[in-house]
């Protein structure tokens, strides 16, 4: 099998701005069959503990409730699996850690028009990653622009110490917490056409505004991974990990209380 090499100036880039898009990362049929297979559950209405849309009538307008985000979908969804430990990511990750990665966690958002976004964070805060950092692997499904809610990226912010957040603008973002972009950070569109892969650090500040658009999805399918020195893993993941041979691999929980004090309780986002 090839294997995929990413340029020395590539490597660089990630290193110091803290994220790179990896462009045709995914082909078109890749593509096809995340999307087919994610709209085809949503078609079915429900999968249990997975995905479990309110009624119309319930939901009140929002769009979030009747396209949920599915947490873990490799646990049930073959693609999902077969994707998250796709050889073109773990190649370029392998690349980016300087060592094997393991994957931790995976993700699907719809994002239908009208959704909401999620505020600026950063992804160590939840996985909490000893020794090292996690990295995402955010790939664009459909095109994602700031039109239909793409993400955005806070440059150079991944040697920054995890940021304790505040409560976010609930109007914005579905998720409670945010974090404040540091003085002279700037913020960037990280626009992807379908089949870009954007790899982050995971103390690297980034987030998305609401879809604005009247009929576009910006559909996306994420995962994290952890390099193969990993020690300790934040509690909700710890025992969740594969190798690219689809090997599952176990290692301690994370027992701190975190920078901010705070267990935390819930899904990494």
């Amino acid at each position: 099998m090839n294997v995929l090499r990413l340029a020395p100036e590539q490597i660089q880039f990630f290193e110091e701005q803290g994220y790179l898009i990896v462009r045709k990362l995914f082909d078109p049929a890749a593509i096809a069959e995340i999307r087919d297979t994610f709209m085809a559950i949503a078609a079915n209405g429900t999968l249990p503990g997975y995905f479990e849309p309110v009624p119309a009538e319930r939901a009140g307008g929002d769009p979030l409730l009747l396209y949920p985000r599915i947490l873990y979908p490799h646990r049930i969804v073959p693609a999902a699996k077969k994707y998250m430990l796709d050889s073109r990511v773990m190649d370029v990750l392998e690349a980016l850690f300087g060592e094997e990665a393991l994957a931790a966690q995976s993700m699907f958002y719809y994002k239908p028009p009208g959704a909401r976004g999620q505020a600026l964070h950063q992804d160590n805060y939840y996985l909490r990653t000893e020794p090292g950092t996690c990295i995402a692997a955010w790939t664009a499904v459909d095109a994602a622009d700031q039109d239909n809610g793409g993400l955005v990226v806070v440059p150079r912010t991944q040697r920054l110490d995890i940021q304790c957040p505040h409560e976010a603008d609930s109007s914005l973002s579905y998720f409670r917490d945010e974090v404040d972009v540091p003085e002279g950070a700037t913020i960037v569109p990280a626009d992807m056409d379908a089949g870009d892969v954007l790899f982050f650090n995971g103390s690297t500040i980034h987030g998305s505004y609401p879809n604005r658009s009247s009929e576009r999805f910006r559909r996306s399918f994420i995962c994290h991974y952890v390099p193969e020195s990993t020690r300790r893993l934040g509690f909700h993941i710890n025992e969740d990990l594969y190798d690219r041979r689809g090997e599952r691999v176990g290692v301690a929980r994370n027992e701190s209380p975190g920078p901010c004090g705070v267990e935390f309780e819930g899904a990494p986002h």
